[in-house]
């Protein structure tokens, strides 16, 4: 079930339908087919907030739908750590007519942060003062310089206002500075989905682990290497922090792989007989460690990562209380109770610190990957919640 709560003022419950996972459902890939495909909008140079200055930048971007006449159904999707601007491959099921982004009522933007490696300016981008790759070269990115960039594509765009922008883990994130840097005058409602109002050590120390595993690589050399090895362990590492004890144990428990099982039978008689066993979560691991090097990239990694940790809505704003209070919009925090990547508890900080909010609390199987794979939750959630302030 889920269970949905207004935050500090009134508190109400109403009924949400939640599809109820199978343990097949909690552990398959989240993501469809993944490259740089989408349109370019180019900068002559894009200054950071550090002052540093990006030269000859760009950013890939998908749109769906026509912007009408004012300029103002706009809706902006943001991704995750890994994802690109192909929201029609990762949230497909929620983009189309008649769907929560219905492009026959909305023009539905879609970015590739800075610093990936799906078409946006990252380390894999050509340096113009060397005329070669960046690698760890490439400069350090904040969450407020990736949103701005978007935002002033957005503009170019000729966009007026922003009906809501809506995302999930590092795109939640970035849904947040959407409202708070725009502004009510921009953005006219926040959809944040399995984050919290920064990053914290139990986030920045799994970051770290896994930029250990890929600058330990001896193939590294400082971001210019491929690093396979250590970027394999690192998804592996990420894996386990995305789902859930539950998912992992009902999909796999302590059974063999399939070619173990074939040689030894069952997990018993290979340990009785000596045998050290491949378990067949071993092999999950093993495969979207694989399937993660054919499409990312090392140094994009390690700086993407880098990037969720300068997550801090409340930096240069007097803290979060006070950054919160300033995100007036109308305001949905959506959280799941298998999260233990973002664990419940930061969602109910975000709405009871916003003071527009309602806090929507989902009961999923899947884990942090909830907010990818519940997507009948989330779109009856989010079309409730748009309907109750008049932006449906």
């Amino acid at each position: 079930a889920a269970r949905w709560l207004a935050s500090r003022r009134a508190q109400r419950r109403i009924g949400v339908a939640v599809r109820r996972f199978t343990t097949s459902d909690a552990t398959e890939d989240e993501y469809g087919r993944m490259d740089d495909a989408g349109q370019t909008h180019y900068f002559d140079e894009f200054r950071l907030e550090s002052g540093k200055v990006i030269k000859n930048a760009q950013i890939r971007y998908k749109t769906f739908g026509t912007l009408n006449e004012a300029a103002d159904n706009c809706i902006v999707i943001c991704h995750a750590l890994t994802g690109n601007a192909s929201v029609d491959e990762w949230w497909a099921p929620l983009l189309g007519p008649k769907k929560l982004f219905d492009t026959d009522k909305y023009f539905v933007f879609c970015a590739n942060i800075l610093g990936s490696c799906y078409g946006s300016s990252g380390p894999n981008s050509i340096n113009p003062d060397t005329n070669e790759r960046y690698g760890m070269a490439f400069p350090s990115v904040s969450m407020r310089d990736s949103v701005r960039s978007h935002m002033e594509v957005v503009s170019a765009l000729g966009v007026k206002n922003i009906k809501f922008t809506l995302g999930g883990s590092l795109g939640g994130m970035q849904a947040l500075e959407w409202g708070l840097i725009g502004g009510p005058s921009l953005v006219s409602s926040v959809v944040a989905i399995a984050c919290g109002a920064r990053h914290t050590a139990w986030q920045i120390a799994i970051s770290e682990v896994q930029r250990a595993c890929i600058m330990r690589d001896p193939t590294w050399n400082g971001g210019h290497g491929k690093a396979l090895n250590g970027l394999g362990l690192a998804r592996q590492l990420a894996m386990i922090s995305y789902r859930s004890h539950s998912a992992y144990d009902s999909k796999f428990g302590r059974g063999l792989s399939k070619e173990a099982a074939k040689e030894h039978g069952d997990t018993d008689t290979c340990i009785s007989s000596g045998v050290v066993p491949h378990f067949n979560v071993e092999g999950y691991l093993q495969y979207q460690d694989q399937k993660f090097l054919s499409r990312f990239d090392a140094a994009s990694y390690v700086r993407c990562t880098q990037i969720m940790d300068t997550h801090d809505v409340g930096r240069d704003r007097g803290g979060i209380e006070k950054a919160l209070s300033q995100l007036t919009q109308p305001t949905l925090v959506i959280g799941f109770d298998g999260d233990i990547l973002y664990p419940l508890e930061e969602q109910r900080e975000l709405a009871g610190l916003i003071p527009n909010s309602k806090l929507c609390e989902i009961s999923s199987a899947a884990g942090h990957d909830a907010f990818l794979l519940e997507y009948e939750a989330i779109s009856e959630a989010c079309g409730s919640f748009l309907d109750d302030v008049g932006l449906a």
